[in-house]
């Protein structure tokens, strides 16, 4: 009975990061403005409507995994270089809830950090963005593919993502700012 409950629920979890997650954006693509995400508390969502100036957002299979915690200190770092290539704002987005973003900003910048640590809790963003895969084996549920988005607005200009979500080789801070 437990097998056959363990494949309907992988079975489920499949099925849904399929349904969820569109084709993957493109350059000249938008960003989806309307659907809601967290940064500050459970109770009050926001979205990216009306969003300004050049953007980066930095999509992450999930926060305090081995990869993701090694990938964002080089952007902490490295924010006033971002900075100073015009940047306005790096997003951090995980299809994890609100409670686990914040607990990992804190973990990562106990000090502060201006870049913001988003939950996309029901991964109705990345998957509006096509940057969903299913993750059940490994993280429980669907994920954020690991990606880059560089956008001016809601105008998506560069798209990167890595080959295999697990390795860190073209979405390194490093690595986008030698793009800008």
């Amino acid at each position: 009975m437990t097998s056959i409950l363990s494949a309907v629920t992988n079975a489920a979890h499949a099925t849904a990061a399929n349904l969820l997650s569109s084709a993957e954006i493109q350059p000249g693509g938008t960003i989806p403005t309307t659907v809601n995400v967290k940064e500050d508390s459970a109770d009050k969502p926001f979205n990216f409507e009306g969003i300004a100036g050049k953007n980066i957002f930095v999509g992450v299979p999930g926060a305090f995994t081995g990869t993701c915690s090694r990938q964002i200190p080089g952007y902490i770092e490295a924010y006033k270089q971002f900075q100073e290539k015009g940047i306005s704002n790096i997003y951090v987005v995980a299809v994890n809830d609100v409670f686990v973003m914040k607990a990992w900003k804190d973990s990562m910048a106990a000090a502060g950090t201006p870049i913001h640590f988003i939950a996309d809790d029901s991964g109705a963003f990345c998957g509006a963005l096509g940057m969903l895969f299913d993750a059940t084996g490994r993280l429980g549920s669907p994920r954020a593919k690991r990606f880059v988005l560089i956008t001016n607005g809601d105008s998506v200009e560069t798209v990167i993502v890595e080959p295999r979500t697990g390795e860190l080789t073209v979405t390194g801070a490093d690595k986008v700012l030698s793009l800008l």
